[in-house]
C-alpha cells in the first residue's frame, strides 16, 4: 500500500457514490491509510482523491466535484470547511477568476505522493527578515497568477506575521504603527517591490491585485489626495518626476525603509554615496579668503543668515508665511575663485559638517540606476536634517554637468537620463527642506530652471590686486610686501593660481634650499604657471 494506490481505489469508488455509507464501508481501509499517513479526515480524503484525479486542470470547481460524485453542489458546500483545510494545509491552492473560485494541485504535492509521503509541513517560524520577504513574495506571486486567492493570501500572510513577532519590522508595523487589514496589504505589497526591484515609482496598477474595484476606489482616493494612514504615518509618499509632485505615482519613505527594512541591510539604503563626501565642521581648518568689497559683503550677509539662531528663526517665519524654507546658494565664477573654500569656511563658521556630493560616483551604466542613487541621496540628506542638530549643508560642488540646459527633444538613452536627473534635482531643491550649495565654472550654461531656484547667487570674480597682494602675503609670509605687490599687479592670477605657486617654490626651496621669497625668485614660476609661455608678461626681473 501507498498514497496513490489508496487514492486511486477511494477515487475509482467515489465515482457516482453521493458519498453514501455504503462508499465509506467500501473504502475504509483504503480511506484509513491515506488519513493516518497525511493527518487528515475521511471527507477530506474523499476530495484529496478527486482532486488528485483532476491534477491536470489548473481550474477545478466545486461543481466538477458534484458531478464526479453524482450530487448536487450546494451538497459539496456542507464539506466547505473540509476543503479549506485541504487548502490550508496545501495540499490544494485556491484562486478566484473573474467572480469563480477554483482550485489545483500544487505539483510538490503530486512529488511528494510518488514517494509516498506527506507534503512537508509549512516552515513559517522565526524567520529573519529575508526569509519573512521571501515567503511575502511567494504568497504575492500566487495571487498574481492565479494559484492563491487574496482570502487565502491574507490569511497567510496573518500567520507569518503572528509567528515572527520577533522581527523588528513585526514589531513595528503591528506596535508602533498599529497597520493592518487593507493598509498591512498595501505597506507589504510596497515593501515587497523596493526590496525587489528596488522600485520608487509604483502606480496603482502595482497593488489592484490585492484588491477588489470598490476597495481599489477608496484607496485611490485616499493615497491621491493624502489621506491615506501610511501617508499620515509618514510611510509611504507621493514620488516626483520634474517639477511637481506626482500623485498617481508613490514610494516609500525614507523614514519607512529605514526604520523597517534597515535589517536587510539593502543596497538602496547605503549612504557610500554620501558618507565618503561628510566633512565634520570641527575638522576644517581655519583659513582666510580675500574678496573684493561686494563679494565679502554678500558672503557675510549669508554667513549671517546661516548662524545657527537666524537661521532657525528665518526658517520658521518663512514656514509661518507659506514660503519654501530652502536655503538654495550657487557660488559662480572663474576656476580658483575660492567657490568651494568660500563653501568650508561658511560650514566651520556656523558649526555646520558638509555633505559633499561627487556625482560621478553616483552615476550608473545601468539605465534608471542613476535616477534611484540620485533619489536616495535626497532622501539620505532629509535623514540628516531631521536627525541633526544642525542642519548640515548639502554641497554640488563642480556642478556644472548637473545644472546644464536640458536637452530638448532627447532621445538617446544617455540624454533622457541626464533629463531625468535634472527633473529630479530641480523637484528636490523646489521641497528642500535643509541647506544646498552649488558651485559651477560654467553659469553661463545654466538651464533657467536651476537659476530659478537659487535663492542666493554670488560672481565669484579673479581677485583684484589688492586682493591678489594680500593672497601673495597669506601663501608666503615670509615674501615682502613690496614683492607681493608687484607680483601682484603682474599676474591676473586667481587664488587658486597662487597657491599652485606657492606649492611649487616650497617643493623647490626644501630641494634647493631657497629659503626667503622673492618676486625675482618667484617669476619662474609665475611663467610656468600660464600654459601659453609665447604671450606670457614677463615681469623683468633678472635672477
Amino acid at each position: 500500500m501507498d498514497i496513490l494506490t489508496a487514492l486511486d481505489a477511494v477515487v475509482d469508488a467515489a465515482k457516482n457514490s453521493k458519498l453514501s455509507d455504503e462508499f465509506y464501508k467500501k473504502c475504509s481501509r483504503y480511506i484509513k491509510y491515506v488519513c493516518t499517513k497525511l493527518d487528515i479526515t475521511k471527507e477530506q480524503c474523499v476530495f484529496l482523491s478527486i482532486f488528485i484525479e483532476r491534477s491536470n486542470d489548473n481550474k477545478i470547481y466545486l461543481s466538477d466535484l458534484a458531478e464526479y460524485l453524482d450530487c448536487r453542489t450546494t451538497h459539496i458546500f456542507r464539506y466547505s470547511n473540509e476543503i479549506d483545510c485541504l487548502v490550508s494545509r496545501d495540499y490544494v491552492r485556491r484562486a478566484c477568476t473573474g467572480g469563480r473560485v477554483s482550485y489545483h494541485v500544487p505539483s510538490d504535492v503530486l512529488d511528494a505522493f510518488k514517494k509516498d509521503q506527506p507534503v512537508p509541513t509549512r516552515s513559517v517560524d522565526n524567520l529573519d527578515l529575508t526569509a519573512f520577504f521571501d515567503k511575502i513574495a511567494e504568497i504575492f506571486d500566487m495571487v498574481e497568477e492565479d494559484e492563491m486567492d487574496v482570502s487565502t493570501a491574507e490569511e497567510r500572510i496573518n500567520e507569518l506575521m503572528e509567528c515572527n513577532k520577533h522581527l523588528s519590522f513585526v514589531e513595528k508595523v503591528k506596535g508602533t504603527y498599529h497597520i493592518e487589514g487593507n493598509d498591512l496589504l498595501i505597506l507589504l505589497i510596497f515593501c515587497h517591490l523596493f526590496i525587489t526591484n528596488s522600485d520608487d515609482r509604483i502606480i496603482f496598477s502595482d497593488i489592484d491585485f490585492m484588491f477588489s474595484k470598490w476597495a481599489m476606489r477608496h484607496i485611490k482616493w485616499a493615497m491621491t489626495n493624502g489621506y491615506s494612514i501610511l501617508q499620515n504615518d509618514k510611510l509611504i509618499e507621493w514620488s516626483s518626476d520634474g517639477d511637481f509632485a506626482d500623485r498617481e505615482h508613490f514610494r516609500l519613505t525614507m523614514n519607512a525603509k529605514r526604520e523597517l527594512l534597515d535589517e536587510l541591510n539593502l543596497p538602496s539604503l547605503s549612504e557610500k554615496m554620501i558618507s565618503r563626501g561628510v566633512i565634520k565642521a570641527g575638522d576644517i581648518k581655519a583659513r582666510n579668503l580675500f574678496y573684493s568689497a561686494d563679494i565679502a559683503n554678500s558672503i557675510d550677509e549669508l554667513g549671517q543668515l546661516l548662524e545657527e539662531e537666524h537661521y532657525r528663526n528665518i526658517h520658521a517665519r518663512l514656514q509661518d508665511q507659506g514660503f519654501r524654507c530652502g536655503f538654495t546658494c550657487l557660488f559662480y565664477g572663474s576656476p580658483g575663485t575660492g567657490k568651494t573654500e568660500t563653501a568650508l569656511q561658511l560650514a566651520r563658521r556656523t558649526g555646520r559638517d558638509i555633505l559633499q556630493v561627487n556625482f560621478a560616483e553616483i552615476k550608473s551604466m545601468w539605465v534608471g540606476e542613476s535616477e534611484k542613487n540620485v533619489k536616495a541621496l535626497f532622501d539620505s540628506y532629509r535623514h540628516q536634517v531631521k536627525t541633526s542638530v544642525i542642519t548640515p549643508i548639502l554641497l554640488f560642488n563642480e556642478a556644472d554637468a548637473i545644472i546644464g540646459k536640458r536637452q530638448e527633444g532627447a532621445e538617446r538613452a544617455v540624454d533622457k537620463m541626464e533629463n531625468s536627473i535634472q527633473n529630479i534635482i530641480l523637484q528636490e531643491m523646489e521641497t528642500l527642506e535643509g541647506i544646498l550649495i552649488a558651485t559651477t565654472n560654467l553659469a553661463q550654461n545654466m538651464d533657467k530652471a536651476f537659476e530659478r531656484r537659487f535663492l542666493y547667487k554670488i560672481r565669484f570674480d579673479k581677485p583684484t590686486v589688492e586682493a591678489r597682494a594680500a593672497i601673495w602675503r597669506e601663501m608666503l609670509p615670509t615674501l615682502a610686501d613690496a614683492d607681493a605687490k608687484r607680483l601682484a599687479e603682474r599676474y591676473d592670477f586667481s587664488g587658486g593660481q597662487i597657491e599652485n605657486i606657492a606649492r611649487h617654490y616650497a617643493i623647490d626651496a626644501i630641494l634647493h634650499g631657497n629659503a626667503v621669497p622673492t618676486a625675482a625668485t618667484l617669476a619662474q614660476h609665475c611663467d610656468m604657471e600660464r600654459i601659453d609661455n609665447t604671450t606670457a608678461k614677463r615681469i623683468g626681473f633678472t635672477r
